[in-house]
């Protein structure tokens, strides 16, 4: 496993902490275009957010199935809706 890095443009700060409030991305997706495990996710969104908005946060987290890849229904298989419009923040180009 790589180590994970920190040193990250605003942008890409700005789309992590987009990523971890969508309740459809989970956690797998960030991992894959930013390679930040799950803690580091947790620890990024404590330090950038307010205590409180943290605090929200978390409490939204654990009570979300799609959040987490394991509690996802079995057919859901994409990172993201497919009627969303594409983000041009995205790392990935379209494939």
């Amino acid at each position: 496993m790589k180590k994970e890095s920190n040193n990250f443009s605003d942008i890409d700060l700005d789309r992590i902490i987009e990523m971890a409030w969508e309740d459809r991305t989970t956690f797998d997706a960030i991992y894959f275009q930013f390679n930040l495990s799950e803690a580091a996710v947790k620890a990024l969104m404590k330090k950038e957010l307010k205590f409180s908005s943290y605090k929200l946060w978390r409490r939204r987290v654990e009570n979300c199935n799609t959040k987490h890849s394991a509690k996802r229904a079995s057919g859901i298989d994409r990172f993201k809706c497919s009627r969303q419009r594409s983000i041009s923040n995205n790392k990935i180009s379209k494939r």
